[in-house]
């Protein structure tokens, strides 16, 4: 939004200053990472400026070698499974705590995100011992059992935030008209927090998909995912490889933040329509 027509100068400037700050406060914090997106075309087999030349070797490599397709194939398999579990959970954990009559709300609340709060290193190191008690360490399950838990949270965020301006007076009505509890949710309920159910799963998928701490206190060999196998080669040779796979992973972040972005507009023309 422009500055006010009546404005005073004095106003006119500080929202001009306050813009220039913003702005240079974010290129201060993206430019690290824009540095790497042009270090992953390199031609040479470590990281120069200016560089000698252009090249998609790294890409090729990251795309097509057993090591890097088999992180990439847990990941992926990883980040499904804790994104259906974690929307479920999340989405059945944001309904509940919405009710007007639910007790204690405000301590539920503070375990559920708990998670996102404790220091990633203590939520690790914690699983770690915990799992090695009852067999989970080196499995898949465990790993995706532990992601569940830190993704979870941002589903029952994002899902609250959507029924923060719910009418619950639409769910008695479809209940007096005769619908079940099923019927009411499926058409009802859901179409409206759908947004928010499709930010949350995404944000989740992010939160495991990038997620290197646990994996390493967790994941066995079988189970080494992506980020692993970047943090892995980051100690034993830095490679352009690790930007291309770095900037894979930025490419995808943007996406889903924007897919996020048009699924909260999206949800707000919903609100003022109704």
């Amino acid at each position: 939004m422009a500055a006010s027509t009546y404005a005073s100068p004095i106003e006119k400037g500080w929202y001009y200053l306050h813009r220039l700050i913003c702005g240079a406060v974010l290129l201060f914090l993206i430019t690290p990472i824009l540095v790497v997106i042009p270090l992953s075309f390199n031609s040479v087999p470590f990281f120069t400026f200016p560089m000698p030349g252009l090249s998609l070797r790294w890409y090729e490599e990251i795309f097509m070698t057993e090591r890097w397709q088999g992180g990439l194939r847990n990941s992926l398999l990883v980040g499904l499974s804790v994104t259906l579990l974690a929307t479920v959970l999340g989405t059945l954990a944001a309904l509940g705590l919405s009710r007007p009559n639910f007790p204690w709300r405000t301590a539920v609340m503070s375990v559920l995100i708990s998670p996102v709060i404790v220091p990633i290193v203590i939520t690790a190191v914690g699983t770690y011992f915990f799992y090695a008690d009852i067999g989970l360490l080196n499995t898949y399950t465990g790993l995706i059992l532990a992601h569940t838990t830190l993704a979870t949270p941002v589903v029952v965020i994002t899902v609250t935030a959507t029924l923060a301006g719910y009418d619950h007076s639409m769910t008695r009505a479809a209940a007096s008209l005769g619908a079940s509890p099923i019927t009411v949710f499926l058409k009802v309920t859901l179409p409206l927090i759908l947004p928010g159910m499709i930010s949350g799963s995404l944000f989740a998928f992010l939160t495991s998909f990038d997620e290197v701490v646990v994996a390493l206190f967790l994941a066995g060999p079988e189970q080494t995912t992506l980020p692993k196998v970047m943090f892995s080669g980051i100690r034993e040779q830095i490679s352009p490889s690790i930007a291309a796979a770095a900037t894979v992973l930025i490419l995808f972040a943007v996406t889903v933040l924007i897919t996020a972005e048009l699924l909260r507009r999206r949800s707000e023309r919903l609100r003022g329509i109704r």
